[in-house]
């Protein structure tokens, strides 16, 4: 059969094409985390209290999340460049349509829109950027999507800062725009047509019982950070969650074309990997959601100083991820995986050990070895995930490799939040569910015990990728 990589026209037109799918893939990445700076201006702008403000960044991600598994199916029985060209156009119409500020309603369905065609793009990304690329290129180019991805994540509170600065919170959203049209004229002009299609039934029961098990699931954690994990409605969820997601595995098993094929979770090396990307955002973002009160309340600096000091992360995984993707197609990704995740865990324990006094370089110090880190684990075990696969099933491995972050950033922010305001409650020796003006002494007990876990964190992840590496080398 035909592939991208024997094509001349697609082999000319490569990195344009990881242009176009990078571009989007910043995005729609971006779009999980920029909205949270702007939660204030938009609960008041829009008079709604700021517990059903917050659902604004909760549905954009229960939706994407949803999805995941659907479109990376369609995918690859319909064409992922097909599937990726709609998602592109959705997204952007979802984008135009948050910006009207007319009502909660309105903005919600908006990101909804958004999240569908955020979730159809995530989905087949790695898969069209393993297609396109050789071998020999695959780790650059894996890399650079790492890197967006890695990027958007975290950059979001800087970027949305600055654009509530100078715009209404209305340009969060409308920046897309361009930035959308541009990239879907990129991909007219040099996303090729569609090779790789398997053309079988989509297993459409199987996603409605997957996606009310991810809806449930998250509603219940969303709830339970506002009324407390032990009321009655959060519970409830969970166990609707835990039914349905029964469903969803007793569905699979007696469909002919499942939406999830377990075969491929069956891969161990597959699956650890997902696990410890899975780890990685979670702890990724215990640093995104502490970082801000330490820098701001803890630290009493500017918010656009607390912002600069912020994008020493985004600025070293724009250096380190190319050097990375570079040294994966050179050396392998194994050496590379277990550096990173010893750099991460390297920056928890420097974080651990900081309080309200600690000089800014340290901070910086911690804050570029985390990005360093990150930069040299995200391209190579994205090459991995997406090498240890079938070809005909690079559409589900890319949409469970973006699920995998997904949900990792999910439980980061959930984990991070219950632990932070745990320990500031028994430092302080009553319920805390804010930070405490004059108290820097109990936030920095909250977040050095904050820190303790995602050390932990990292440390798992650093075992598993060691057994996982270790089984390899035996096999």
């Amino acid at each position: 059969m035909k592939t991208y990589q024997e094509d001349p026209v697609v082999q000319k037109n490569r990195w344009w094409i990881l242009v176009s799918v990078a571009m989007f893939t910043f995005m729609s990445t971006l779009d999980s985390s920029i909205v949270n700076i702007a939660l204030p201006t938009i609960s008041k702008d829009l008079a709604v209290p700021m517990n059903k403000a917050e659902w604004v960044v909760s549905i954009y991600l229960m939706v994407v999340c949803a999805c995941l598994l659907l479109f990376g199916k369609v995918g690859d029985s319909f064409g992922k460049i097909k599937v990726y060209r709609i998602g592109t156009v959705i997204f952007t119409v979802g984008s135009l349509l948050c910006g009207f500020n007319h009502s909660l309603t309105m903005l919600l369905f908006g990101r909804v829109i958004q999240g569908i065609g955020a979730s159809m793009t995530m989905a087949t990304n790695t898969g069209i950027t393993t297609e396109v690329f050789p071998m020999n290129e695959r780790g650059r180019a894996l890399g650079a999507i790492g890197a967006f991805v890695s990027l958007g994540s975290i950059a979001g509170p800087g970027i949305g800062g600055l654009i509530l600065a100078h715009f209404s919170w209305s340009y969060i959203f409308w920046i897309n725009v361009p930035v959308g049209i541009l990239t879907i004229l990129i991909g007219e002009k040099f996303l090729p047509k569609d090779i790789t299609m398997s053309k079988k039934k989509i297993d459409w029961l199987g996603f409605v019982t997957f996606a009310m098990t991810i809806m449930s699931f998250f509603g219940a954690v969303f709830i339970g950070q506002e009324v407390g994990y032990i009321h009655q409605l959060p519970l409830l969820l969970f166990v609707v969650a835990v039914i349905f997601f029964v469903l969803f595995i007793q569905v699979e098993k007696r469909k002919e074309n499942p939406l999830l094929v377990f075969s491929i979770l069956r891969n161990k090396l597959f699956t650890m990997s997902l696990i410890t990307a899975l780890l990685i955002f979670s702890a990724n973002f215990f640093v995104n959601v502490v970082m801000p009160f330490y820098l701001q309340d803890a630290r009493g600096l500017t918010a656009s100083y607390a912002g600069l000091l912020m994008m020493v992360f985004p600025f070293l995984m724009v250096i380190g991820s190319p050097l990375s993707g570079y040294l994966t197609d050179k050396i392998g990704p194994q050496k590379l995986v277990l550096l990173g995740l010893l750099l991460l865990s390297i920056t928890q324990l420097m974080y651990v050990f900081m309080n309200q006094t600690s000089p800014i370089w340290y901070y910086v110090l911690a804050t570029a070895i985390m990005g360093m880190g990150n930069a040299l684990f995200q391209s190579p075990n994205n090459t991995i995930v997406m090498s240890s696969v079938e070809k005909e099933n690079l559409g589900v491995a890319g949409s469970l490799n973006s699920f995998a972050r997904n949900l990792g950033m999910v439980i980061g922010i959930a984990l991070s939040t219950t632990i932070l305001y745990s320990g500031m409650s028994a430092s302080y020796g009553q319920r805390v569910t804010t930070y405490i003006m004059n108290r820097a002494d109990i936030f920095i007990f909250g977040m050095r015990v904050t820190f303790i876990a995602s050390l932990a964190i990292c440390v798992i992840a650093l075992l598993i990728s060691l057994f996982r590496f270790r089984k390899r080398a035996i096999n």
